[in-house]
């Protein structure tokens, strides 16, 4: 693409990140005034074709870095493909996924960099990308196919008590989880310390995105989120052991949460910046990617991989917390998350493989495939099934919206089917109710070639969200 003088500072100012602009604007004019046409050009040109020898003028290094940048997100934007029809895709369980959901999908496999792609058999509608769908995706990555949640994963903690010993610790229990959880805007009255504070990549997101980020993280330190997230104790019979876990009945701690508001300001900021580069046909908006080869696709992946690491050491002092209060003993833990893009092989080819609401499940993989309040969750072990691109459902899947349940579902039919699930409710919405949700067993039956079952989880004590705890920066 030739440059000409007289679009470099409305190619910059467009197209370079808002941080950028707001630094580099004024200098970028007042460069530019005091030489002439020809100069500039001839300095320009010649830091793009010897980036090492720059020009004289101190800022039009920047400049030209910044214009080198503008000028690959104008090739990538003016390149963008849609194909006219979808890739084909392997679906599970078909039978039990509304079409909005099949919509979503068929849509994310017209992209251009997508290469391949699977629909789990807990699909439904989600933004972009539906729950429950993979895309295999070639140097690019989608904020949006990866979730706002980044990172939202599964922890559990088996004890070596076994699972007869609940009802003599009950009280204990339900204490632990009173005094040691917070979830949505209950947060933690002062900031946590932890040595992932520290890491330079908050830093760097920051920079980038022109906006503070780890003072919030230091406040949901040890919090979880609103929504279908909980802290549970349970029952855990294992029929197949596992190494460090023995065959038999346990007592065991669940955890279900993501990376809070980091998470979703990580999302929804990026997922501006994409739509800016790699603008989409109407309908298709919300699929906008962000190139690998670019400074913003580099920064996307930072901040993603920073989120997801911040969602692993959150489990981690949910459970350090709510263990400590109880005074029991670990023998065995497995955690594993969704909501994210790993850069695996995929037959000949290297692809960022988005897992939105979907568990890996790689050969050999452990995992955790949770119910809801009143069903039963699941510890798998993957198949790696090349059609689902190693993957597998994240839970059971939504029968039904939020909206649509809080209308429906009663407080006492929810009671009611609690009651005889063996469930002690501590707090938690109707939206959550057990019958918001699909028959978890018809989508472990969907999925016997994805993933192999290793122990069945029976949640006896539960702490979601109360009516009074919901934050609007999140996402599930």
């Amino acid at each position: 693409m030739p440059i000409s003088f007289h679009h470099v500072r409305s190619a910059l100012i467009e197209h370079m990140t808002p941080h950028l602009a707001d630094r580099h604007a004024g200098a970028i004019t007042r460069a530019l005034s005091q030489i002439d046409q020809e100069s500039a050009e001839r300095m320009l040109r010649s830091t793009i074709a010897e980036p090492r020898n720059p020009p004289a003028v101190p800022v039009l290094v920047e400049l030209a870095r910044m214009l080198l940048a503008s000028q690959a997100r104008l090739r990538h934007a003016a390149t963008i493909e849609v194909r006219p029809a979808p890739l084909s895709f392997e679906v599970f369980g078909a039978d039990g996924i509304a079409p909005s959901a099949m919509e979503q999908m068929a849509s994310a496999m017209r992209l251009g960099p997508v290469r391949a792609g699977a629909l789990m058999p807990d699909a439904h509608k989600g933004y972009a990308l539906p729950i429950g769908g993979v895309i295999g995706v070639e140097n690019a990555l989608i904020p949006f196919a990866v979730g706002v949640d980044i990172g939202c994963r599964m922890h559990l903690t088996v004890f070596e008590e076994p699972s007869s010993d609940l009802q003599a610790l009950r009280s204990r229990l339900r204490e632990s989880l009173l005094r040691g959880t917070f979830f949505g805007s209950d947060i933690r009255e002062r900031p946590m310390s932890h040595d992932l504070l520290d890491d330079p990549r908050f830093r760097e997101t920051e920079r980038f995105l022109n906006c503070e980020l780890k003072g919030r993280c230091a406040m949901q330190f040890g919090s979880s989120g609103s929504g279908n997230h909980f802290v549970e104790f349970g029952e855990l019979e294992v029929t197949q052991a596992a190494p460090g876990l023995p065959a038999g009945r346990w007592l065991a701690l669940l955890s279900h949460s993501g990376s809070r508001a980091l998470g979703f300001r990580i999302a929804n900021e990026f997922t501006r910046i994409a739509k800016r580069m790699t603008p989409l046909p109407e309908g298709l908006e919300d699929f906008a990617w962000l190139p690998l080869d670019t400074e913003e696709g580099r920064a996307y992946r930072t901040a993603m991989e920073l989120a997801g690491d911040f969602s692993a050491a959150n489990h981690q002092v949910i459970h350090d917390t709510v263990i400590g209060l109880t005074g029991l003993t670990g023998q065995f833990s497995v955690s594993n998350h969704h909501n994210f893009a790993w850069e695996e092989q995929v037959g000949d080819r290297t692809l960022f493989v988005h897992r939105k609401g979907a568990t890996p499940a790689a050969p050999g993989v452990l995992g955790f495939i949770p119910g809801s309040m009143g069903a039963p969750g699941f510890l798998v072990r993957g198949l790696g099934n090349a059609g689902s691109l190693s993957s597998a459902s994240h839970g059971a899947g939504r029968a039904m919206s939020r909206t649509h349940a809080e209308r429906t579902i009663t407080s006492a039919e929810r009671d009611r089917q609690l009651a005889q699930a063996g469930v002690e409710l501590l707090a938690g919405g109707l939206d959550e109710a057990p019958g918001a949700y699909k028959d978890i067993r018809s989508v472990m039956a969907a999925q016997s070639a994805l993933v192999e079952t290793l122990a069945e989880f029976h949640p006896r004590i539960v702490r979601m969200a109360g009516s009074t705890e919901k934050d609007p920066e999140e996402g599930n």
